[in-house]
């Protein structure tokens, strides 16, 4: 991969980050950009994140063109490619470079990878390792939460990552639940799972950082746990700034170089009828996101674990609900399985009150 990067003249890399309220997930993210400079000395590296935390894509581009910079290798810093990756990044890319006249060729997510597998099963081994029972991984059920998404292409990625997780290493079952959006939840989906009657369930957040949902994963599981002192819980810690997501990252790097960049189109729902989202074939391309781009306003009474204390009344905001207002125009198609009894209360509002989702 090092032969990509020979005639590295006039190259800079931006990692395109969601941002969060978070500090705790921004200081993650920052601190990934740094490990991919150590990695890319011959490069300049920059990351710029969507919404709710600076700096914005367009600072990160910005940067990079005061440097000298004449052709921005973009990777998008997310797991799968969903609406943010595949719409909402785009457009500000696109937009800076139509205004600029600076050339943005854009990667992919770090999608199901051999490294990304790896660094999850140091994740779930690491959880394994400091348990202070024994029991045999036959008798161990791996549950992966996913963030949840109105994409079922990416949804189902979660679900392949599962199951070759559980192959892996030879669990007794595995399920995929996922933390919004989409459904089973996380707590209904420990509610059934429970019922299969092993002796230890681990819940690995398939998360690249921490931030509100993971905060709000660990609650969920914590609850079904107190209700089933008969069943022990681990709880693996999310992917963070491993190794093997590093390197991930570089190899979408040099595929840009290359221009070997193709996502996988046969199951998106923007390009083809997939079953339930048929009406959303050719959505035009356009970000949801400008209304909080750069608002900087981290969590302050929660800085590493979200308590819920910066939500009206002390309550955090419902599992799967939007952590910002949608008050300003735009929509998003009406997700085809709002109604269903597994998913979130959001998504349950009547259609023409709905929330964009």
């Amino acid at each position: 991969m090092a032969d990509d990067f020979t005639s590295a003249d006039g190259l800079g890399v931006l990692i395109c980050g969601h941002g969060s309220r978070n500090r705790l997930a921004v200081d993650e993210f920052a601190k990934l950009a740094d490990g991919l400079r150590r990695k890319l000395p011959q490069l300049p590296v920059e990351h710029g994140y969507l919404e709710f935390a600076r700096p914005i894509l367009r600072d990160g581009l910005e940067k990079l063109r005061q440097q000298g910079v004449q052709r921005v290798l973009a990777v998008p810093g997310m797991l799968f490619a969903a609406g943010h990756a595949k719409n909402d990044i785009p457009s500000v890319l696109n937009t800076y470079s139509a205004e600029t006249g600076l050339q943005v060729d854009y990667g992919r997510e770090l999608g199901v990878d051999l490294k990304m597998i790896q660094a999850a099963g140091a994740r779930i081994r690491e959880a394994i390792d400091q348990a202070s029972g024994d029991v045999p991984l036959s008798d161990t059920l791996l549950v992966v939460v996913g963030r949840g998404s109105s994409d079922p292409d990416a949804n189902s990625n979660v679900a392949k990552v599962t199951r070759m997780l559980v192959e892996g290493f030879g669990f007794g079952w595995g399920e995929t639940v996922y933390s919004g959006v989409t459904f089973p939840l996380v707590e209904p989906g420990l509610r059934h799972v429970v019922k299969l009657g092993f002796k230890r369930v681990i819940v690995f957040p398939y998360f690249l950082f921490s931030g509100v949902l993971v905060s709000r994963i660990r609650q969920h599981s914590e609850r079904v746990a107190a209700d089933h002192p008969e069943v022990e819980f681990l709880q693996a810690s999310y992917l963070g700034d491993h190794p093997m997501v590093i390197d991930t990252f570089i190899e979408r790097v040099a595929e840009v170089v290359r221009g070997d960049t193709a996502m996988n189109c046969s199951l998106c729902k923007y390009r083809q009828q997939v079953l339930g989202f048929e009406t959303e074939v050719g959505a035009p391309q356009h970000s949801h996101h400008h209304h909080v781009e750069g608002l900087n306003e981290p969590c302050q009474l929660c800085e590493n674990e979200c308590t819920g204390a910066c939500q009206p009344d002390g309550v955090p905001l419902p599992q799967g609900s939007h952590d910002h207002s949608h008050d300003h125009g735009h929509h998003h198609p009406i997700y085809p399985h709002a109604d269903h009894p597994l998913g979130p209360r959001t998504m349950q509002i009547k259609s023409e009150e709905k929330p964009s989702i």
